[in-house]
């Protein structure tokens, strides 16, 4: 099952009293990248889900668990033999040091800016990292960590690059074995549209 919900504008009106009623809290899981479009996803679910997934000092309840997951693409690196034909080409998913630094400071970045959303929200949170194909490995994870709901920042991509790139929040709409929420970024109001149209002229 897949909902999709815009990061504002959205009636939160039947989130707010489902979490009233039904105080059961869940583990959920959000797919983080660099993208601010994920950023906006975590926004919204630590705001809109705090009913499902933050403890409750009052009532001695503990609070759910939210999972921050962050998939590092597979690296192939060609290796072109001297003297070779090209039938000699092979890859190979060694990472070079300079790259694995980099790459690693980069998650660390991003998982300093994800946790300081989450601050002083009373959320329990881990962080995970993962190597491979993004898609997939999203949905391995979900399946075993046994989350209660996955949540995913929408990249908006275009009909013809969705169709050659594919799209994450499709592929894990089909596979994951929870419900995903999509969450859409804010729309460009039309006075923010003609402001770029000025600058372009």
């Amino acid at each position: 099952m897949e909902t999709y919900v815009d990061a504002t504008g959205v009636d939160t009106t039947r989130t707010e009293t489902m979490g009233k009623q039904n105080r059961k809290k869940l583990k959920v899981m959000v797919a983080m990248d660099e993208s601010k479009n994920s950023f906006y996803a975590l926004e919204w679910a630590v705001e809109h889900l705090r009913d499902v997934i933050s403890a409750e000092p009052e009532t001695d309840q503990p609070g759910g668990l939210l999972t921050l997951v962050h998939v590092h693409p597979t690296y192939l690196q060609y290796i072109y033999p001297s003297g070779g034909t090209a039938s000699a080409v092979y890859a190979t998913d060694s990472v070079p040091e300079s790259m694995k630094k980099a790459r690693e400071e980069s998650t660390a970045k991003l998982f300093t800016r994800s946790l300081e959303i989450c601050r002083g929200k009373m959320v329990k949170t881990e962080t995970m990292i993962l190597e491979g194909d993004p898609k997939e490995m999203i949905c391995e994870a979900v399946e075993q960590t046994h989350v209660d709901l996955l949540v995913v920042g929408s990249r908006g991509l275009g009909m013809i690059k969705r169709a050659f790139l594919g799209s994450v929040s499709d592929y894990c709409a089909q596979h994951a074995k929870c419900p995903i929420l999509i969450v859409r970024p804010p729309r460009e109001t039309s006075t923010s549209k003609s402001t770029k149209e000025h600058k372009s002229k």
